[in-house]
C-alpha cells in the first residue's frame, strides 16, 4: 500500500513539470540560444517516461493488496457460511448467496480499486497542477476554484441515486439468479410439463426489469460526465479571456502564458476522471456492503463446550414444541419422548405430521421454541456443536452428493480410510458399481452424483452414515429408492449397523417397522400413540389405519 501511495505521488508530480519544463525552455532556452532542440523530446520523453512507470507501480501494488484483501474476506465469508445461523438459508437462496460470495465481491473490489488509484492520482494531479497555477498567476486560479462546489453538489444527487438503483439491480440480478437455478435443478420437470414457455416469460419478465434498471443507472452514472465538463469548460474559458487580457496589459511573457494555458488544460483530464469514478465507487461500495453484510450480520449458531468423544445415545424430548415463522399451526406441539440407549424408533404418521422435524432437532437444524431436547441428560444447547453432529449419522431420502471423489463422499468430513471405505461400500450393496468405474472409489461421482441411480445414490449416503460409524442413526425413508433385492441386502446391512445405537426411522415399509423396538404415531404436531408393531395392530388406532393404507406411511 505504501508502495502503491509514493509511486502515485512520484506520477503526480511530474504533471506540473511538463508544463514548468515548456516555460523554462520557451522563456530561457531558446532565447538564449543556450539549450540544444534535442533536448526538449529528451526531457518530454523522459518525464513520460517517469509518469508511466510510476503508474504502473501504483496499479500493480494496489491490485496486489486489493487481492489479498478480497481473499481474506472470501475466506471470512465462507467461514461465516458454514457456522451460520440456520435461519440464513431460509432467508437467502443459494444462488443468492453464490453470487454475493463469488461475483459480488469480486465486482466491487475491481471496481473500488480502479477508483481508489483513479482517485489518488487524480486527486494528486490535480492538487499539484492548482499549486502551480497559484505560482503562475493566483488571481486567475481563483476562477478555477469557482467550479468544486458546483462539481460536488452534481456528485452527491447523482451518487444518491446511483446507490438506490444499484442496490434494486442487485435485488433483481438475485430473482434471475434464483430462476435460472431452478430451471436447472428441475429441467425434466419442467420439460415434462411443456412449462418452458412459462418459465421464459419469468425470464423474461426479470430479465426486462434488470435492463430498465441498467439503463437507469447508466443515466445517472453518464450524466456526471458532460456536466461536469461544462462546468470546467466555463472556467477553462474565463481564465483564458482573462489570461489574454493579462498578457495585453501586465506584458506576460509567451513562456508564462503557454505554460498557464497548458496546465490549465491539463486538468480537464483529472477532473473527468475524478466525475466519472462516482459511478463505480457507488457501484463497489454496494457490492461490498452485501459481503460485510453477510460477515457483520449473520448471527453465527452456537453451542456449549460440552464435547466428549462418544455419547451413549440417550434421547429426551421435555415438552418439545417448534412453530416455524408465520406459521399458523405449530410443526410440533409438547413432545415427551424418551429413547434409550441403543433403541430402535420408528416414526410414523401422515404427511405434515412432524416427523422430519422431530429428528431435525438433534443436530439443531431446527430449534425448539418451547421445551427442550437432551442427549445424555445435557441439553442440546450445552453441547459444542461439532461433538454433538459427531454423534449423528443422517441418511435422508434427499440424498446429497458433493463433486468429489467416491471415497471423498463417503468418508465425508473424515480421513480416507481406503479398506475402510470400500467396507462401507461393500455393505451398502455398492461394490459392484465400484467394480465398473475405471478409476474404482477415487472415480468423480459429478454434480450430485446426477450419473448414478436413484437407488445407487441412496445407497452410497448409506455406505457414508456406515463409513462415520456414529452411535445414533437417524434413517428418513433411507430404503426408499431401492429395489426389492437392493433393499433386502442393504436393510442386512443396515440392522448389522443399528445393532447397539440408538436408532431413530422415519419408515413406511412394513419390513423396517417390524424390526423398530417401539413405534411412534406422530400426525398434526404431536405423539397419538406408541407401542410395539403388534401392540399398536393390536389397539387398531392410527397406526392400524396408516398399516391398511401403507401408502399413506410413505408421506412425511
Amino acid at each position: 500500500m505504501v508502495l502503491a501511495a509514493g509511486a502515485t505521488l512520484v506520477g503526480a508530480l511530474t504533471e506540473p513539470l511538463i508544463p514548468a519544463l515548456l516555460k523554462a525552455l520557451l522563456d530561457q532556452g531558446f532565447a538564449a540560444g543556450a539549450v540544444p532542440l534535442w533536448m526538449v523530446p529528451a526531457a518530454l520523453l523522459g518525464l513520460f517516461g517517469v509518469r508511466g512507470l510510476a503508474g504502473f507501480v501504483a496499479q500493480y501494488a494496489l491490485s496486489y493488496t486489493a487481492a489479498n484483501g478480497l481473499l481474506q474476506m472470501r475466506r471470512h465469508m465462507f467461514e461465516r457460511l458454514s457456522v451460520a445461523d440456520m435461519q440464513l438459508f431460509k432467508d437467502q437462496t443459494a444462488s443468492g448467496l453464490s453470487n454475493t460470495l463469488v461475483y459480488e465481491v469480486q465486482t466491487g473490489s475491481t471496481m473500488l480499486v480502479g477508483a481508489f488509484l483513479t482517485l489518488t492520482k487524480d486527486s494528486l494531479t490535480l492538487a499539484a497542477l492548482l499549486g502551480y497555477l497559484f505560482y503562475l498567476n493566483w488571481k486567475l486560479t481563483l476562477i478555477v476554484l469557482v467550479i468544486f462546489p458546483a462539481l460536488v453538489a452534481v456528485m452527491r444527487v447523482l451518487s444518491k441515486r446511483l446507490y438506490r438503483l444499484t442496490q434494486a439491480s442487485q435485488k433483481a440480478t438475485d430473482e434471475l439468479a434464483y430462476v435460472v437455478e431452478e430451471n436447472v435443478l428441475a429441467h425434466r420437470l419442467i420439460r415434462l410439463h411443456g412449462a418452458q414457455a412459462s418459465q421464459a416469460q419469468r425470464f423474461e419478465g426479470l430479465s426486462q426489469g434488470l435492463r430498465r434498471l441498467a439503463l437507469k443507472s447508466t443515466i445517472a452514472s453518464a450524466a456526471m460526465t458532460p456536466l461536469t465538463q461544462m462546468l470546467a469548460a466555463a472556467a477553462l474559458s474565463g481564465v483564458i479571456a482573462t489570461a489574454l487580457w493579462q498578457s495585453h496589459t501586465s506584458g506576460v511573457t509567451v513562456g508564462g502564458f503557454v505554460s498557464f494555458v497548458t496546465a490549465m488544460l491539463m486538468l480537464i483530464a483529472p477532473i473527468k476522471h475524478l466525475a466519472e469514478i462516482a459511478g463505480p465507487i457507488t457501484r463497489g461500495v454496494a457490492a461490498l456492503e452485501r459481503g460485510l453484510k453477510l460477515v457483520d450480520e449473520t448471527p453465527e449458531q452456537t453451542g456449549g463446550d460440552f464435547a466428549p468423544v462418544r455419547c451413549r445415545g440417550q434421547i429426551t424430548f421435555r415438552q418439545v414444541g417448534v412453530r416455524y415463522p408465520g406459521a399458523a399451526q405449530a410443526a410440533l406441539s409438547r413432545i415427551d419422548l424418551d429413547i434409550a440407549p441403543g433403541e430402535v424408533v420408528a416414526l410414523v404418521g401422515p404427511s405434515g405430521g412432524g416427523k422430519t422435524t422431530l429428528v431435525n432437532l438433534l443436530p439443531r437444524f431446527v430449534e425448539a421454541t418451547e421445551g427442550e431436547v437432551l442427549l445424555d441428560g445435557r441439553p442440546l444447547a450445552d453441547w459444542h456443536l461439532g461433538a454433538l453432529r459427531q454423534q449423528l449419522a443422517m441418511v435422508s431420502q434427499d440424498v446429497v452428493m458433493l463433486n468429489d471423489t467416491l471415497a471423498a463422499n463417503v468418508a465425508l468430513g473424515s480421513r480416507v480410510d481406503r479398506a475402510r471405505v470400500m467396507q462401507a461400500l461393500e455393505s451398502a450393496n455398492l461394490g459392484e458399481l465400484v467394480g465398473k468405474l475405471a478409476q474404482g472409489i477415487d472415480s468423480t461421482v459429478g454434480h450430485n452424483a446426477a450419473e448414478l441411480s436413484g437407488g445407487q445414490r441412496q445407497r452410497l449416503a448409506i455406505a457414508r452414515a456406515i463409513y462415520k460409524d456414529a452411535p445414533i442413526l437417524i434413517l428418513d425413508e433411507a430404503t426408499s429408492a431401492l429395489d426389492n433385492e437392493s433393499e433386502r441386502l442393504v436393510q442386512e446391512a443396515l440392522t448389522r449397523l443399528m445393532a447397539g445405537r440408538t436408532t431413530i426411522v422415519i419408515a413406511h415399509r412394513l419390513s423396517t417397522i417390524e424390526h423398530a423396538d417401539r413405534v411412534v404415531v406422530l400426525a398434526d404436531g404431536w405423539v397419538h400413540e406408541q407401542g410395539t408393531h403388534r401392540e399398536l395392530l393390536a389397539a387398531d388406532g392410527l397406526y392400524a389405519r396408516l398399516h391398511r393404507m401403507p401408502a399413506v406411511l410413505t408421506a412425511k
